[in-house]
């Protein structure tokens, strides 16, 4: 099922949506890497990062959105990224010419089917001493996807929305750091639930609401192109969301549990220096 994705929406917590993005490339120790692939690179801030961090490299942003792609561009007004549009599922890693140094993937495998084939290829495909870098997130069993769930349940169009609600494996930090260890590389795993405290000002009526609207409600409303389908679920929606995440003194508090991993193709000379 393609999503259309709105990068104005997404864009409304980038701060919260980065950090474990940051989180996740401190752990990657590529010094001068001369190509950096970043895999669902969405509306770009993130991607340009990284030209920030390694200058010299040659840096490739791919997503398959051309909504995300097009703020992407209009983001790199000095060009520095090669933007490219792309299934994941149909990407292919020799289409760079070479060798990539760093592959980095931020909150994206959580759609794309059969990811554990697809990194198996990815990180085969490094060059000598290279990093691929993963984070997904892990709250399918959170309110708010769950209450998403109930409320696609009991409405008219339950069936309908049934594919729209449907989300791909997403494993633990364990099972990818045995996949990742499996093709010779030394892993790092490991998981984190932030605690995001959004809208502090109140000045939004349902914060997580406007959350998942960036994300994971998005195939949801697609679904319900009629007004009155919409609004009716939205209304309940809503209402689930409110009770169970509260105003607080602070703000509204999201948990987003989040699956990073981080693999290193380490050289015969870099295990002779660690020995």
């Amino acid at each position: 099922m393609s999503t259309h994705w709105d990068p104005t929406q997404y864009a409304k917590f980038s701060d919260h949506r980065s950090r474990p993005f940051r989180d996740l490339l401190s752990r990657v120790g590529a010094r001068a890497p001369r190509l950096v692939v970043d895999l669902g690179c969405g509306n770009g801030p993130l991607t340009l990062g990284l030209a920030e961090r390694w200058p010299q490299a040659r840096i490739v942003g791919v997503d398959h959105s051309p909504q995300m792609l097009d703020a992407a561009r209009e983001l790199d007004s000095a060009g520095r990224v090669e933007w490219v549009e792309s299934d994941l599922a149909q990407w292919d890693v020799a289409s760079l010419g070479a060798a990539p140094d760093v592959i980095v993937t931020n909150a994206t495998l959580q759609w794309v089917p059969g990811h554990l084939d697809l990194v198996r290829g990815w990180v085969s495909a490094l060059a000598p001493g290279g990093w691929f870098a993963m984070q997904v997130p892990g709250n399918n069993d959170a309110p708010s996807h769950a209450l998403m769930r109930e409320t696609a349940a009991h409405h008219p169009a339950a069936e309908r929305l049934a594919p729209a609600l449907a989300r791909l494996a997403v494993h633990d930090p364990a099972r990818y750091v045995v996949e990742l260890g499996a093709l010779g590389c030394e892993v790092d795993g490991w998981e984190t639930t932030y605690q995001h405290v959004l809208d502090p000002a109140g000045e939004q009526a349902n914060p997580v609401l406007e959350w998942v609207r960036g994300t994971g409600l998005r195939p949801v409303l697609e679904v319900l192109t009629d007004e009155a389908e919409r609004d009716a679920f939205l209304t309940e929606y809503d209402a689930r969301l409110r009770a169970a995440y509260p105003r607080t003194p602070v703000g509204v508090v999201l948990a987003f549990r989040r699956v990073f991993a981080v693999a290193h193709r380490v050289t015969v000379d870099e295990q002779r220096v660690g020995a």
